[in-house]
């Protein structure tokens, strides 16, 4: 038998098989992991081994590094429900679980405790207006079609929709230094059920929710990923402010939106810091 020609044979098969995960859409894959360190462990080690934990750590947090997804980034986590996340996308969603099993299988992993995740992909969102409908709703507002006004609106739009699309499907990550996530869900409760909504009224509440976050620009950038069939919780909300105020009031204002008010449902929300991995060695001790 020949041995030899088996991975060259095997080789677009096992492609295809890599291909077949990635979004239909042209979205990506998203991962957010929490982490702990176990202290009592890690103390009981000698500077020698924290010293190869902390080299093991910067190699497998480098967003630079071979092994890493298209878009990769570490924060500190604020209170006790995680010393550290890290924060992944690529149209790979094994590319980003190898990341975790790298931390959990080498040097690191007898020290970390994995706290919560949430598995999600990117998406446009049904309620994004197409170009017809923004029209349809330029002229709701007053103005008439074919009006100078009327061209000129929607021709900006439509000139910004494809870069606020591949926004949504393949997010660059903001340089703001503060970040925000939270899971939620839209209630399918008696009398406050958003999918017994009809689309009109739902694409008026998400517009009016729209609205409102858009008062933050400059200030607070935000990426919304879905976990429905794939997480306990239907979306996931990443926002990244350029202080750590704006998150607070961001959230506060668009929870008095109708859409919040009357069908949201929040999971728990986890701070952090954006730092890079050296950053994250020193403030979280792990060298003596």
């Amino acid at each position: 038998m020949n041995h030899a020609a088996a991975p060259t044979d095997s080789a677009p098969a096992a492609e295809a098989a890599t291909d077949s995960l990635a979004p239909y859409d042209g979205g990506w894959h998203c991962s957010h992991l929490w982490y702990s360190f176990d202290r009592e462990r890690l103390n009981a080690l000698a500077p020698t081994q924290r010293e190869a934990i902390a080299r093991e750590l910067r190699a497998v947090l480098d967003p630079a590094a071979e092994h890493a997804p298209m878009r990769m980034q570490a924060s500190i986590t604020s209170g006790h429900k995680a010393d550290f996340g890290v924060m992944m996308l690529d149209p790979n969603p094994l590319r980003i679980d190898a990341v975790h099993q790298r931390l959990m299988a080498g040097v690191a992993g007898p020290v970390l405790r994995p706290g919560y995740s949430f598995v999600s992909v990117t998406e446009i969102s049904e309620y994004v207006p197409s170009p017809e409908e923004y029209g349809q709703r330029l002229v709701a507002e007053g103005d008439a079609e074919g009006s100078p006004a009327y061209n000129a609106k929607f021709k900006a739009y439509g000139d910004r929709l494809e870069g606020m699309n591949r926004q949504r499907l393949t997010p660059e990550i903001p340089p703001y230094a503060s970040v925000c996530f939270y899971p939620m869900n839209k209630k399918r409760e008696t009398g406050e059920n958003w999918y017994a909504l009809s689309k009109q009224e739902r694409s008026r509440m998400m517009g009016q929710h729209a609205r409102s976050g858009m008062a933050y620009a400059g200030k607070v950038s935000q990426l919304i990923t879905v976990g429905l069939g794939l997480d306990d919780w239907e979306w996931g909300v990443t926002l990244w402010g350029a202080n750590p105020a704006y998150l607070k009031d961001i959230v506060y204002e668009m929870r008095f939106d109708e859409a919040s008010a009357n069908y949201a449902e929040f999971g728990p929300f986890l701070v952090g810091y954006v730092c890079d991995a050296d950053r994250l060695i020193d403030h979280c001790r792990v060298r003596r």
